[in-house]
């Protein structure tokens, strides 16, 4: 009884926890439609499921792509995007579930090819200012 306990513990512990799938879990938002008195018009607002809102102020990571945001004057701003540089949300067709805001100190090399990204994910559904997921404390893994 006892080897078989065991056997069982020493399978358990070396199978590897599958991590999720981030851009499929980001992929579930919606958005309504409501006028902006600020604005002078109307503006769309996400709003996420519950299992997007289970991963507010969690620790997540995103492998993607780089969009490096220097022409906006900014040092070390940074987008990270589902899809390649030229197929991404700013110039291609994709939707703006495809893209993380990156807040981070880390100065980033760009690179064509995918990166992973840490850091803090928030949900932002009220700061027109920034996008509607901002990866806070990223830091690049490799």
């Amino acid at each position: 009884m006892l080897k078989s306990y065991l056997l069982l513990l020493s399978f358990w512990i070396i199978i590897p926890v599958q991590e999720p799938d981030m851009w499929q879990v980001l992929s579930e938002v919606g958005f309504e439609t409501h006028p902006s008195r600020e604005k002078g018009y109307e503006i769309d607002t996400p709003k996420f499921s519950k299992r997007l809102l289970s991963y507010q102020n969690k620790k997540v990571r995103i492998k993607g792509y780089l969009v490096p945001l220097t022409e906006s004057g900014g040092k070390n701003q940074y987008m990270l995007s589902a899809l390649p540089f030229n197929q991404c949300y700013f110039c291609g067709g994709a939707g703006p579930e495809t893209i993380v805001e990156l807040q981070t100190s880390q100065s980033i090399r760009f690179v064509t090819r995918q990166i992973t990204m840490e850091g803090t994910l928030l949900l932002n559904d009220s700061d027109p200012d920034h996008h509607m997921y901002i990866l806070k404390d990223a830091r690049i893994l490799d």
